[in-house]
């Protein structure tokens, strides 16, 4: 049977989005919770065994399909349009369409793709941290019935907002993807860059390839963590009520909390990064290598 182009498209998204979820869930959950409650929680440890105190094993997992949903829909979207930005890039600097690009003009493309991602990533997101954070918000007194369920979360997000209300932390989620793509695939890039040591880069094997995703993933993180944490709130603290824009929470957040309180959770948040990404990169490089074989093949 032979493996389309297209089903390698899919099949790249599916297994890198998988791999993610997987190994970095339970980080990811302790991020948001940190993120939006953080006087609750010491650290990283202290979060992890209150949650499995008052929730246990499964309140690491919470969130799990859209977390699903949602890294499948933005690698697919992601690196659909990473291609095609790549275009884009190369006409605006006026070389061939087979010229390889530089590391920073990679970045450039990165940053565009991302921007197309943001539109299927933010409805999802908004429903995966208020279904991590949903214990916290009825601990703190926010809500007095949470949801437990995608469905519930969903329901409850179309008759207070409308369909609209999936968009919450739209500008956000924008400001978080665009530059940071800009530094998650400039980090790649750079990092293969070393490895390769002036061969091809495709000549890397596994764990080159598993440490340069992990670096562009901690590239991203460091560079606009403080915008993720703003988007957190914003997304799960609308529960309660009409929550203030990214300007406005930013403001008071380091008016009432200080500066560090942007950077609650950014341990989980590194450990997860370096984890998920380097899976990511290592199931997107292989998936197309496999797919333009079989291209060259026809």
């Amino acid at each position: 049977v032979m493996i389309t182009s297209a089903t390698l498209l899919i099949s790249t998204p599916c297994l890198g989005g998988t791999a993610c979820v997987v190994t970095g869930q339970p980080f990811d959950t302790a991020k948001v919770k940190m993120q939006t409650f953080p006087n609750m929680y010491k650290g990283l440890v202290d979060c992890f065994v209150k949650t499995y105190k008052q929730v246990g094993f499964r309140g690491f997992y919470k969130g799990t399909t859209p977390a699903l949903v949602a890294n499948i829909a933005e690698n697919s979207v992601l690196f659909m349009c990473y291609g095609f930005c790549q275009q884009i890039v190369r006409r605006i600097v006026g070389v061939d369409r087979k010229t390889k690009l530089s590391d920073l003009q990679n970045a450039a493309a990165g940053s565009f793709a991302s921007a197309f991602a943001t539109l299927v990533l933010c409805p999802t997101e908004l429903v995966k941290c208020r279904l991590q954070a949903m214990h916290e918000m009825q601990l703190s007194g926010k809500i007095i019935q949470g949801h437990t369920t995608v469905w519930s979360v969903v329901k409850g997000v179309i008759q207070k907002d409308g369909p609209l209300g999936f968009y919450r932390g739209l500008s956000s989620t924008l400001l978080r993807e665009v530059p940071g793509y800009f530094f998650f695939f400039g980090g790649y890039e750079l990092s293969r860059t070393f490895f390769a040591s002036g061969r091809s880069k495709d000549e890397l094997g596994p764990i080159p390839l598993l440490l340069s995703g992990g670096f562009g993933g901690s590239c991203l993180w460091i560079a606009v963590y403080p915008v993720d944490c703003v988007k957190s709130r914003i997304q799960v603290l609308s529960m309660a009520g009409k929550q203030a824009g990214f300007m406005g929470t930013f403001v008071t957040v380091v008016r009432t909390e200080g500066v560090l309180a942007l950077y609650s959770g950014l341990t989980p948040t590194m450990i997860r990064a370096f984890v998920a990404n380097g899976a990511l990169f290592l199931a997107y490089e292989y998936s197309r290598k496999l797919m333009m074989k079989q291209i060259d093949s026809y």
